[in-house]
């Protein structure tokens, strides 16, 4: 192998442009917070010191909080009900809601919106990066054929190269499923714009959008390995 070859499969993001934070902020149908309380776990998230026990406990923390910004504008029908006084006429949620966790980082994200959702149907879908390419590489599903679904979230900490959130997506259209949103915590420039270009019909919420990818495809200035963090596998 040729020592080009080896630096390209070492840092396949050498010399790749990349846009700004600027530049993909104002992207049309992308969300991100500006809850104080979101900043203030996401500071804690990002600390190197948080031990994995806290690290998951924040991730989902922030799931839930995302959870109640990513479903603001979710369709209701009335629901007639009884109080203990008297009849009145209430809401419901027209129609189940989905929940797809990119496995294996998704998990703590998706155990937040079930404290939001926990009637939500959970599919999983595992989907690891090449280190080397950065492309996903699909190694489990466990998707089903949506029935009377009104939104179907894929949820996932770490929007890098966006190329599992597009895979993702990719796959849940496959399989018919619409009204589909993505969310995640942290993103890159070059991911989001990515995932934008591939899937412009998905709304996009996030509660961080950081300044770059480095030579190796990592987010800066990022949080490190979101799976290895929630689950001790440093």
């Amino acid at each position: 192998m040729s020592d080009e070859s080896a630096a390209q499969r070492a840092f396949p993001m050498r010399g790749v442009p990349q846009p700004t934070r600027a530049e993909v902020a104002a992207l049309p149908g992308v969300s991100l917070s500006r809850h104080p309380v979101i900043a203030h776990k996401m500071t804690a998230l990002r600390d190197q010191r948080t031990a994995p026990p806290e690290f998951y406990r924040l991730v989902r923390e922030l799931g839930t909080l995302l959870a109640y910004e990513a479903t603001a504008d979710l369709e209701l029908i009335p629901d007639a009900i009884e109080t203990p006084l008297e009849p009145m006429t209430g809401t419901r949620l027209a129609g189940g809601v989905g929940i797809v966790p990119i496995l294996r980082a998704g998990l703590g994200l998706a155990e937040g919106f079930r404290q939001v959702l926990p009637d939500a149907q959970v599919w999983h879908l595992g989907l690891r990066r090449d280190e080397r390419t950065l492309e996903p590489i699909e190694y489990y599903n466990q998707l089903a054929r949506a029935g009377n679904l009104q939104v179907c979230f894929s949820v996932d900490p770490m929007l890098a190269t966006g190329g599992s959130a597009i895979d993702a997506l990719n796959t849940l259209k496959r399989y018919s499923v619409r009204h589909l949103r993505y969310v995640g915590l942290i993103a890159a420039p070059y991911g989001l714009l990515k995932l934008r270009q591939a899937h412009p019909d998905v709304p996009i919420y996030l509660a961080a959008l950081d300044t770059q990818l480095d030579e190796r495809g990592f987010i800066r200035p990022g949080l490190g390995d979101a799976g290895d963090r929630q689950f001790g596998t440093l």
